[in-house]
């Protein structure tokens, strides 16, 4: 199994942040029994979960504390002043004495017990919840520049393959190049033709070549017997581009045509051209 592509997966930043499916939860407590990385991987987000919502704690208001304190003072205050009648069983005096007596507030502490712990849950509830929206925000924050970065860096390789394997084709002894200098009129525009002598493969290096109008493209020609044959269209390339194999040709030259290729090429539209040396 291959580890790292798991952990890389997200599926444990989703299992502790409680977002993972129970299919999902299962499998990772199996792998962590299985696999020591992804025991430590399950850890090392957790621990990095908990120092964050630490890092992160929102305190409640002094207020509450006050107000629930202040509603308990004067609740106690009028138990404390309240005045029951008193009817001693020793006499057959059945008339009630009258006397202050401070009755037991069990039930009272009780309820003072009940406001604090709801409180205190409150105060938890709200400190947990702001604590997991803002760590579930900041993964989901990460998550995003990571498939970004990820995104990039497949761009970058790719472009980087491109490259090297111009270079294994440019260094190839076997290929030919074909210098395209710009004609008349284009003197700054500059392109390579590289063409393989045993394969026949023709590359375009297209070195200085103007920006086209979106309904306009380059498009490559080889001189076949005297004769324009189509070596392909010029596309967006990361170092060389690949064009039509090409048996035989005097010459190599490319025009401006319409969107999508002409069947012959407008001569007028040249921009560059050159010969195959023999």
């Amino acid at each position: 199994m291959d580890t790292k592509a798991y952990i890389e997966s997200g599926v444990i930043e989703s299992y502790v942040l409680g977002l993972a499916s129970a299919d999902e939860a299962a499998e990772l407590e199996l792998l962590c029994m299985q696999h020591a990385d992804i025991k430590n991987a399950v850890d090392e987000f957790a621990a990095l979960i908990e120092a964050n919502a630490f890092n992160n704690a929102v305190t409640p208001p002094p207020t509450v504390k006050d107000k629930v304190m202040l509603a308990l003072s004067e609740e106690f205050e009028k138990e404390k002043n309240k005045i029951v009648p008193v009817i001693p069983l020793h006499t057959g005096n059945t008339d009630a004495e009258t006397v202050t007596v401070a009755p037991k507030p069990t039930w009272r502490y009780l309820a003072a017990a009940s406001i604090i712990l709801l409180v205190v849950s409150t105060a938890l509830n709200f400190y947990f919840y702001s604590n997991y929206k803002t760590s579930n925000e900041k993964y989901v924050a990460l998550l995003e520049e990571r498939n970004s970065l990820q995104a990039k860096n497949d761009v970058n390789l790719t472009r980087l393959n491109d490259y090297e394997e111009s270079m294994h084709i440019i260094q190839n002894p076997d290929v030919q190049k074909i210098d395209l200098p710009g004609i008349k009129g284009h003197e700054n525009t500059f392109a390579a033709v590289y063409w393989d002598s045993k394969t026949k493969d023709v590359y375009l290096l297209p070195a200085k070549m103007d920006a086209l109008p979106s309904d306009k493209q380059y498009q490559l020609w080889a001189i076949v017997d005297g004769k324009p044959v189509s070596a392909g269209l010029v596309e967006d390339c990361n170092g060389l581009c690949k064009m039509s194999n090409v048996p035989k040709a005097s010459m190599f030259a490319i025009t401006v045509e319409p969107k999508g290729g002409s069947q012959s090429p407008h001569l007028d539209a040249m921009v560059v051209a050159g010969a195959v040396k023999i």
